[in-house]
């Protein structure tokens, strides 16, 4: 279904960075065990992430917990942003326009800078024209920082002055039929879900609370990849049927029924990594 370290990530974001802001690795062996994911590929995550600067270790009791470092804790809560914050507001007719001319010998810096207009929610209009309905000045004035290419790229605010529609230019610049297909994909998948959770509450069924995790992971993990694809244009740019309304309001609506017995479960769950130790000790006192 998914990666350890994709899994990792949902997991300190929608969990550990709200609960504590650590876990010991017994508790992520446990939890991250209910997606078919070995102990072996836990750990090589964990090592993993450590290595590349995102996790930090401690040792209590002979036993291992770890949290985000600076750089995992920026990492996850961008991404909670964008996750979380969809961009709501009304278009008010300017477009927000990165050109460059980069040269051959800074390609390398070129590339990200293509990759990162994307994920900023870009779209292409040229080679090396991208526009957006949005003032992101300050975003890209700090990436072309970052990058040391603030010399060969340019930005404007402007209004379009011919006749074509916005969202002509709009299905230019952006594959909507593929990020349409997406919102299609997960309403179909979690709208029964939904549906399902909804009767079987009303008709009194207890819903075990590890159940409620692997629910709330797995729509969480699956919606977490519509905000990367969609820029989130303002809906009077896009087709009448845009999905992206509907997906949101199932996401919040579920997330919101399973959230009480998904946490009550990773909190058991890190309880009793915690205090297997402390319980064993005690029993070895009584003897």
């Amino acid at each position: 279904m998914f990666g350890p370290r994709a899994a990792m990530l949902t997991l300190y974001g929608d969990y550990v960075l709200h609960r504590g802001g650590e876990i010991g690795i017994g508790s992520l062996v446990r939890l991250l065990s209910n997606f078919g994911l070995s102990e072996q590929a836990i750990r090589s995550a964990v090592s993993r992430m450590c290595r590349s600067g995102l996790l930090k270790a401690k040792r209590s009791n002979r036993k291992s917990y770890y949290s985000l470092t600076n750089e995992g804790h920026s990492l996850l809560t961008e991404g909670a942003q964008r996750i979380f914050q969809r961009k709501e507001s009304r278009w008010d007719g300017n477009w927000n326009i990165v050109t460059y001319s980069i040269p051959e010998r800074k390609r390398q810096a070129r590339d990200r800078l293509r990759l990162e207009l994307g994920l900023m929610g870009y779209g292409a209009l040229g080679e090396a024209t991208w526009i957006s309905p949005y003032d992101l000045t300050r975003e890209v004035k700090n990436l072309l920082e970052r990058l040391n290419i603030e010399e060969y790229v340019n930005i404007f605010s402007a209004q379009h002055q011919g006749g074509t529609d916005p969202r002509k230019i709009v299905s230019h610049c952006w594959d909507l039929g593929k990020i349409h297909q997406k919102y299609v994909g997960f309403l179909g998948e979690y709208h029964p879900k939904l549906e399902e959770h909804r009767r079987r509450l009303e008709n009194g069924e207890t819903i075990e609370s590890s159940e409620c995790f692997v629910a709330r992971f797995n729509l969480i993990h699956e919606y977490r990849k519509l905000p990367f694809s969609d820029p989130d244009l303002p809906l009077e740019l896009l087709p009448d049927n845009w999905l992206r309304p509907q997906a949101t309001a199932l996401f919040n609506e579920y997330r919101g029924l399973l959230t009480e017995k998904a946490n009550e479960y990773f909190d058991s769950v890190s309880r009793k990594y915690r205090g297997a130790r402390r319980a064993k000790h005690l029993a070895g006192s009584a003897i």
